[in-house]
Parts: C-alpha cells; sequence; structure tokens
C-alpha cells in the first residue's frame, strides 16, 4: 500500500511539474502529438464498437426499462465513492458532504442503492468527479489530445487520471483486499468484481448514447475532429462545474451527449 501511494505521490508531482497551465483562456484546445496514430485508433475502436460493444449495448436495451434504472442506480452509486474522493481532494467540502449523504441513504434505505431515494429527500445527483478533473482544478494543462484503443478519448492529464483514480477509488481497494479475496482455483472472483462493476456501467452509458453516437458520426465532416471537440468541451465544462446543455440528471461521463 505504501508502495502504491509514494508511485501515486510521485505521478502527481510530474503532472502538475509539467503540465501547469499557461494559458487558461484556451479552454477547448489541446496538442495533436498523435494525430496519425489517434486517427487509426478511433477507426479501431469504431471497428470493435460495431462487432461488439454496440451489439451489447442493444441487447442491454431489451431489458425492461427498471431493470435498467435499477442497474443503473446500483452502478452509479458505487461509482459516487469515487466523486466522493475527488471531491474532497478539490477540497470541495459541500459537495462531498452531499455525494456522502446520497451514499449512506441509497445504500441503506434505497437496498444498496438499487433505488434513489436520496434525491427526494434533497441530496441533489451531482456530476462525476474523477482524477483527471481534479488534476485540472489543481491547475494542470491538458497536454496532448489522443485516442485510446477501447478506452477512447483522452488527453495527457486525463490518463494520468485514470491511473490516479485506480489510487484513490474505494471500491477498487475494497475489491482487491488481499485479506477478503475470495479464490476459487486460480480465480481471484472479488478482484473481477471490480471489472464486473466497471463493465456494467460501460455498457449502461453505450446503450444511453447509441443515437447520439450515430448522429455524431454520419452528420460529421471529420467525424475525429468532432469527437475531439465535444470531448475536450465536456472535460472543461465538468472541471469548471458550468451547467452542461441537453444533460439530464442522471449524469455521466458523457451521458446523453451532446451533438448540436
Amino acid at each position: 500500500m505504501l508502495k502504491r501511494f509514494k508511485i501515486f505521490t510521485a505521478i502527481t508531482v510530474l503532472t502538475m511539474v509539467f503540465l501547469t497551465n499557461t494559458n487558461a483562456d484556451e479552454k477547448y484546445t489541446a496538442n495533436e502529438c498523435f494525430e496519425k496514430f489517434s486517427r487509426g485508433t478511433l477507426k479501431f475502436n469504431q471497428a470493435l464498437d460495431k462487432a461488439i460493444f454496440k451489439p451489447i449495448a442493444k441487447g442491454y436495451r431489451v431489458l425492461p426499462q427498471p431493470i435498467r434504472t435499477g442497474t443503473n442506480n446500483f452502478v452509479s452509486n458505487l461509482r459516487s465513492l469515487l466523486s466522493f474522493s475527488n471531491n474532497v481532494l478539490q477540497g470541495d467540502l459541500r459537495s462531498a458532504g452531499n455525494t456522502a449523504g446520497r451514499f449512506a441513504i441509497n445504500t441503506t434505505v434505497g437496498i444498496l442503492g438499487v433505488f434513489d431515494p436520496a434525491s427526494k429527500m434533497g441530496f441533489e445527483k451531482k456530476s462525476r468527479e474523477d482524477f483527471g478533473q481534479t488534476l485540472g482544478v489543481w491547475g494542470a494543462d491538458t497536454g496532448c489530445y489522443f485516442v485510446l484503443p477501447i478506452l477512447g478519448p483522452t488527453t495527457t492529464r486525463d490518463a494520468v487520471g485514470l491511473i490516479g483514480n485506480v489510487f484513490v477509488d474505494p471500491v477498487y481497494h475494497l475489491t482487491h483486499n488481499s485479506e477478503t479475496d475470495i479464490v476459487v482455483g486460480n480465480e481471484n472472483l472479488s478482484e473481477h468484481n471490480y471489472y464486473y462493476y466497471r463493465g456494467t456501467d460501460a455498457v449502461d452509458f453505450r446503450s444511453k448514447n447509441i443515437e447520439s453516437f450515430e448522429s455524431l458520426e454520419e452528420n460529421s465532416i471529420d467525424f475525429y475532429a468532432s469527437l475531439k471537440s465535444l470531448y475536450l468541451q465536456n472535460r472543461q465544462q465538468r472541471i469548471l462545474n458550468s451547467p452542461i446543455s441537453n444533460k439530464d440528471s442522471n449524469d455521466s461521463d458523457w451521458e446523453e451527449i451532446d451533438n448540436q
């Protein structure tokens, strides 16, 4: 654990040193460092999505709405623990208190988060927070924009944030605790639970954005450029906690993608 903390600290310090924002007016821009690679990766991701992820998302849509809503609530409740950690790191104690309150109520009264009584009790559902956003709040610039296989669009700052999420996500640490792991043969079931949770979240997200992605792809002269612009705007708005147009209260990383 100490070793992980040291690695996490080193990553954070290096990011702050090399990515400190020197031009705060460039809100929605990022350098293209690997454009040829990124365009090729995007085509790979599109092919993979067409062959695997989109069919799974469509199959998920066949499930009754109450089941999908309950699944979304359950996963979002777990995901709120990552938001809580980043609320604290950002110094946003008011949001941290709201997130903690929502988690406590929904986990108990809401039966492990399947239902959302917290919203009816005045605990507002806020946007998700992650370590990439925390780095942005701390002043780190976006760095280079590029596209990762499967994971999709990101920037240097957000890629570091993906690593940082592992260190600050309580769900990850709970499911990777060697003292509570359930091992059957060579299979670590407790560890797998984390990836089941993340995979379910991804499928839920994809199912909600089937039409949005199709519309963006069909109506864009340059889909790569449109996706880049959308991603950078979305991330900056989240860092600033500014209102995001055409978003409903059931928020996700890109949920109900704005393709106008």
